[in-house]
């Protein structure tokens, strides 16, 4: 099968995490940096689940400043390292989601820390199985949303939902 990330984003929306949280946003960029999904819990906590659909994506991801804390520093000082970090900023739980045929023990060496969480995603006698391969770990102090941020991220879902309509009645038109 060949895996796009739309479709890995509605599978692991629809099938994994469904009924468990309030809302799922495609590609939002809510938590300063962007998520190829953001899902807001129950408790108000969010989950950031970037797609994956190569290994070279995958091992290109550590560059990525979600994964980066850049240190304040004086004008006329030397510049400090980057500090790793174990979450991106504002997120309680941060999972990568792949199709498990790229998937690789070896690929573990290049995740950027060892708190993601690992969902592989399989075809298979005429259905789609998505395996946790690996437990996100939590944030321990991870931002909680204010009621009315997750409203503003809920009516950013809804939004893109009624403008995907409005395309698809559009190309029906056409």
């Amino acid at each position: 099968m060949k895996w796009t990330e739309r479709q890995i984003a509605r599978e692991i929306s629809t099938r994994f995490f469904d009924r468990k949280h309030l809302v799922m946003v495609p590609n939002c960029n809510w938590t300063g940096h962007e998520a190829d999904i953001l899902a807001i819990t129950n408790s108000l906590r969010l989950i950031d689940i970037e797609i994956k659909i190569s290994r070279a994506d995958l091992k290109a991801d550590v560059k990525k400043n979600k994964w980066w804390e850049h240190p304040s520093f004086a004008w006329g000082e030397p510049r400090p390292a980057p500090v790793a970090r174990e979450h991106p900023p504002k997120v309680w739980k941060h999972y990568y989601a792949l199709p498990a045929e790229i998937w690789t023990k070896e690929l573990e060496q290049h995740l950027p820390n060892r708190s993601s969480g690992v969902l592989l995603l399989k075809e298979g006698r005429g259905d789609l199985y998505i395996t946790c391969f690996r437990q996100a770990k939590p944030a321990k102090d991870a931002y909680r949303l204010q009621p009315v941020e997750a409203i503003n991220i809920a009516r950013l879902a809804s939004l893109r939902m009624w403008e995907a309509y409005r395309r698809l009645d559009e190309r029906e038109a056409a």
